[in-house]
């Protein structure tokens, strides 16, 4: 009885793997052809995909050249550098200012210097022009004069002076004057008179 048993229940399971079987074929098909179109529309997918990626990872964003990753010690530095810059464009600034009115100041200068000097060339001349006429007037005095009135006060003269006026006067009257001189001083007064005519002389020959 035990045995009988045993049998059909080998049977049911044997049925039932059968039925297990039966089941599984009949529905696998559609599960791999499924199967098989996932997994070709994935590659199908992935290779349209693969170029782009591939171009991407390939060709990184290209940023711009004026975009410099700045650190705040290094913008510090460059705002520090920019500030010397500028306090030492202002210090050549005025350098240059100071410069140019020093160099006003010292054409004013010397326009009064040109100025001052052509007055006192034009006072030069008129006191010689003045001393001149002085001595012309004094010669003509002296040459009015008796000899021997003159020759007393040209006794009282420096050779160099009283030569002066002699050689403003005419030969004759400068002659006699001399000749009524006291010795000594007639010939130190003829020496004069020599060394003056030579310094005319020369200049007469170097011109």
């Amino acid at each position: 009885m035990k045995s009988m048993n045993n049998r059909g229940s080998y049977v049911l399971l044997t049925l039932g793997f059968l039925f297990f079987v039966g089941a599984a074929v009949r529905f696998l098909p559609s599960n791999l052809a499924t199967a098989a179109e996932a997994l070709a529309t994935g590659a199908h997918a992935a290779e349209e995909a693969t170029p782009e990626t591939d171009h991407a990872a390939a060709a990184p964003e290209a940023r711009p050249m004026n975009e410099v990753c700045l650190t705040a010690e290094t913008a510090a530095a460059i705002a520090a550098e920019q500030d010397l810059i500028a306090v030492q464009e202002d210090e050549l600034q005025e350098e240059k200012l100071a410069l140019k009115a020093r160099a006003l100041e010292l054409e004013s200068r010397t326009d009064e210097l040109d100025a001052l000097q052509e007055t006192l060339e034009a006072r030069w001349k008129e006191m010689q022009t003045v001393s001149d006429e002085d001595l012309m007037h004094l010669a003509r005095m002296y040459g009015s004069m008796k000899p021997d009135q003159a020759a007393a006060i040209f006794n009282q003269m420096e050779p160099d002076f009283a030569g002066n006026f002699l050689r403003l006067m005419r030969s004759e009257q400068a002659g006699l004057i001399m000749a009524s001189m006291e010795t000594r001083k007639a010939y130190a007064v003829s020496l004069k008179l020599a060394e003056l005519n030579a310094d005319i002389r020369n200049s007469t020959a170097s011109n």
